[in-house]
């Protein structure tokens, strides 16, 4: 058994250590026609169609994922359905990624000239310059591999590790170009702890929640009636005009027993509240507010506007919203 586990171990790590070889191999690829194949992917007033043939079509998908969310409009199309009628998707303005390893594939030599004879800019993504599909591409997307990463040096692993690689560089040279911000990052990825993390906002959490608020003449018995009523371990102290003036949290009522000697009657709101407590605008984002919090060691926050007080929200909404 420790034979096998050693055997195991070998072939894992021979296998992470040929495909690092290969990345390190590709870095001559980012050449004069990586640049002009971006240029054109961005001056293009179409799509970019995607395609290729078995596992490079895997990989085609994922690139044509990644150029979506990142706001390259792309689609895919099977190397071998677009020769049986799917080439119809493929519009005047579009230009086309064709990936294949050895660029000779049937299917690639039969979609080529289709391409070309309609007039689009055709890319080719091979790990051989020199092949059919590398001479016929105006751009090829170099991909050198000196071996596959199994044993055999047969399956395709090595080589779509390079592609994928390489489509990653594509689509984060387009993101740069046009100016994607996190902003729009946010508006592809609505869904999710990621979208969350991107708009989530405290406008969309503190009206969840009740507004607990007492008055700064207000006994400690309505404080606490208040604070144990709204269950935010929390209580805003405002004037009547909604004007944010203190907060009271567990941790002061429990100070505040602690120090009393003379009985609690006498003691009214404006005696234990924090003044100027920390606020936060209902634009600022979820995230900024946990991280606030984390600084802080605080498990609330007031939400508030030009000192107007609108709501609190505590550490449990972002848990409960997967943010942590």
């Amino acid at each position: 058994m420790a034979k096998l586990h050693t055997r195991i171990e070998e072939i894992a790590r021979r296998t992470i250590s040929i495909e690092i070889e290969t990345l390190q191999q590709l870095l001559p690829s980012v050449d004069e026609d990586f640049v002009a194949a971006v240029e054109a992917v961005f001056a293009s007033r179409g799509r970019l169609i995607v395609t290729g043939i078995g596992k490079s079509a895997i990989v085609a998908q994922k690139i044509v994922a990644t150029l979506n969310s990142t706001g390259t409009p792309a689609i895919f199309m099977h190397g071998a359905d677009a020769i049986h009628g799917d080439l119809g998707m493929m519009l005047p303005d579009d230009v086309v990624l064709c990936l294949s390893k050895s660029g000779e594939t049937p299917e690639i030599k039969a979609l080529v000239p289709l391409v070309k004879r309609r007039g689009n800019l055709l890319l080719g993504m091979t790990a051989q310059r020199h092949s059919f599909l590398g001479q016929q591409s105006q751009y090829v997307l170099h991909t050198p591999v000196s071996r596959e990463a199994d044993p055999n040096n047969l399956a395709p692993t090595a080589s779509t590790t390079a592609q994928m690689a390489l489509g990653d560089a594509l689509a984060t040279a387009l993101l740069a170009l046009r100016g994607f911000s996190p902003d729009d990052f946010a508006l592809f990825h609505p869904g999710g702890a990621l979208g969350k993390q991107l708009y989530l906002r405290m406008s969309d959490l503190y009206p969840a929640n009740e507004k607990p608020a007492v008055r700064p003449a207000d006994s400690i018995r309505a404080v606490i009636i208040e604070m144990t009523s709204k269950r935010l371990g929390a209580t805003a102290v405002t004037d009547e005009n909604d004007q944010l003036l203190g907060i009271i949290t567990d941790g002061d009522l429990r100070r505040m027993i602690e120090r009393s000697t003379n009985g609690l009657d006498h003691i009214l709101a404006a005696d234990i509240m924090t003044p100027s407590p920390i606020s936060v605008s209902p634009d600022m984002q979820a995230t900024e507010a946990f991280e606030l919090m984390r600084l802080r060691s605080i498990t609330q926050l007031i939400v508030a506007e030009n000192k107007r007080y609108l709501g609190m929200v505590h550490l449990h909404d972002l848990i409960r919203e997967g943010l942590i």
